[in-house]
């Protein structure tokens, strides 16, 4: 289980995000579960200013990288932090 913290100041509107990235619907904030071919299972909820994504990995490797840049865009858009942010912010833990 991953907490990323949402930039100050930016306010994503998740469901349209998630509908748009990975065509799942439901209350984020109550929590969702969707699966996505090449990552697995997730698990999100959003409580105050921190996205709580929980991964359950697939039991069969996909070899498409793209899926990775999609959900690397996908955080960004979501917490208004680039992979390098999100390494650094992991790096203090």
């Amino acid at each position: 289980m991953r907490e990323y913290k949402i930039k100050r100041g930016h306010n994503p509107d998740f469901n349209t995000l998630l509908s748009e990235y990975f065509g799942a619907q439901g209350d984020i904030s109550q929590g969702i579960q969707f699966s996505v071919e090449g990552i697995g299972a997730v698990t999100m909820k959003v409580e105050k200013n921190s996205l709580i994504i929980d991964i359950v990995p697939p039991k069969t490797v996909c070899s498409d990288y793209a899926i990775i840049k999609k959900w690397n865009q996908f955080l960004f858009d979501a917490t208004g932090k680039d992979t390098k942010e999100r390494k650094k912010e992991f790096g203090k833990i």
